[in-house]
């Protein structure tokens, strides 16, 4: 099990779980893996980036490596890169959604895919010992700008039509694509207008983006927009809005989509991946469309994992990212974007037509905690556990389980009722609470 690695790379606060230390450890690690390694790197718009991206730079060139830098860039724009410009692996320095204090390290190798498990773990057991090859064959650092243009005109070439005519507001988080999605879109034809698109990492994710849509739907709003479209610090996500100001989610996305795909004869096995947070709702709907869901482990990894090894076609999570595997391995908040309208403007009908699903209710809760195994491991909690799923009796799920990017244990409920799974939810956040107010000793409970 990878100690410092977690479901979507590594992450922490930088200075105490992240520092320059284990930066450096981690690039000359990977360089161990591979002779004289090409490595792409880039990095979101937070001020700890250049900083994290010189200590992995350094770690690198240290064991022979010789990177490019392509500076602030989406996270899939590196995935991309990484396999259509022959890098033997791509670096993103990002915390995706998380607060300006978080950072991590994303890896993909020369396929454009997020490193399995084990070779996450293999990488940490190379923490132990560094490498420093002669001063002959110490790595070499680029930068290229340039690289930016060929993920945009990727981008641009997927779009099966003009998006001339849509009126859209872009919610950038002050992130990554704070430059690239606007100049995208109005490529393709679309009026666009701009909020939290500065490159400003002090505020990334703040009260902005994909996690916080909420100002992005007070703007579709008030500029009788067509459509809103909420991305990440890293822009792997997208969350959309409707012309209503409607939250059109991941889930959601996904339905459409995956009803679109269909139609065209396009959704391989009529199958798609989901998680264990993906809806009831959307099973059901899907299901009406003689759609199929998988579900995979919380991480959209695990989604594209499942996906390759099925040979399918889409799949994604709640949150956000979603995975078109006809066009790249791993979720792309533009691009999901850019097929989203696409397919929106095909169908002469309006976001909250195109996307109509009934949601089952849900309410999901995080608690901050210290020590995420021992509470999970607690008699007490699993006794609490089977009680919510007797109370639920088949009409309803609990899931909890350990965020896999930050100190928290994460809850969801539910069920027909939204009382119903407010008060379980709320029941479960108490006995967590409790657990995590108590000596974490073996008789604690």
């Amino acid at each position: 099990m990878s100690v410092f690695f977690g479901t979507d790379g590594l992450r922490g606060i930088v200075g105490q779980d992240l520092n320059f230390d284990v930066a450096f450890k981690c690039g000359n690690s990977l360089s161990q893996t591979q002779k004289k390694a090409k490595v792409l790197l880039g990095r979101d718009t937070r001020t700890t980036g250049t900083y994290l991206s010189c200590a992995i730079a350094s770690g690198l060139m240290a064991g022979g490596a010789n990177v490019v830098d392509a500076g602030i860039i989406p996270t899939p724009a590196v995935s991309y890169l990484t396999k259509a410009e022959g890098f033997d692996y791509g670096i993103v320095i990002t915390a995706s959604h998380n607060p300006m204090e978080y950072n991590g390290i994303k890896i993909f190798s020369r396929k454009g895919e997020k490193l399995e498990d084990a070779e996450e773990e293999k990488i940490e057991r190379g923490f132990i010992k560094c490498v420093q090859v002669p001063a002959a064959e110490v790595g070499t650092l680029k930068v290229d700008n340039t690289l930016k243009n060929k993920y945009m005109d990727f981008l641009v070439g997927t779009a099966s039509c003009s998006l001339e005519g849509l009126k859209i507001v872009l919610d950038c988080s002050n992130g990554a694509s704070y430059f690239l999605a606007p100049k995208i879109f109005r490529r393709l034809g679309a009026e666009v207008i701009k909020t939290s698109c500065r490159c400003d990492g002090a505020k990334i994710n703040h009260g902005c983006g994909s996690l916080h849509p909420e100002r992005l739907c007070e703007k579709v709003k008030s500029e009788k927009a067509d459509v809103g479209l909420g991305f990440d610090g890293d822009a792997d996500r997208l969350i959309a809005v409707d012309e209503n100001g409607n939250i059109v989610d991941g889930d959601k996305i996904i339905v459409a989509l995956a009803r679109a795909l269909k139609s065209r004869g396009e959704l391989n096995k009529n199958l798609v991946v989901g998680t264990s947070m993906t809806n009831m709702g959307i099973e059901a709907e899907l299901a009406k469309e003689n759609i199929k869901l998988l579900r995979a482990d919380v991480g959209d990894k695990y989604v594209a994992s499942l996906m390759f090894s099925q040979g399918l076609s889409l799949g994604g999570e709640q949150s956000g990212h979603i995975i078109l595997s006809k066009f790249l391995h791993t979720g792309d908040g533009i691009l999901s974007a850019i097929q989203l309208l696409c397919l929106l403007k095909e169908s002469k009908k309006p976001l909250s037509e195109f996307a109509s699903v009934f949601i089952y209710p849900q309410v999901i809760k995080n608690v901050v905690v210290k020590e995420k195994l021992r509470i999970l491991g607690s008699e007490t909690l699993a006794n609490a556990i089977s009680s919510v799923q007797q109370e639920l009796a088949g009409e309803g799920r609990v899931l909890v389980r350990a965020s896999g990017t930050e100190p928290k244990i994460r809850i969801m409920v539910e069920s027909e009722s939204q009382k119903k799974s407010l008060s379980l939810a709320s029941y479960l956040e108490s006995i967590i609470s409790t657990l995590e107010n108590s000596e974490g000793s073996p008789c604690a409970e």
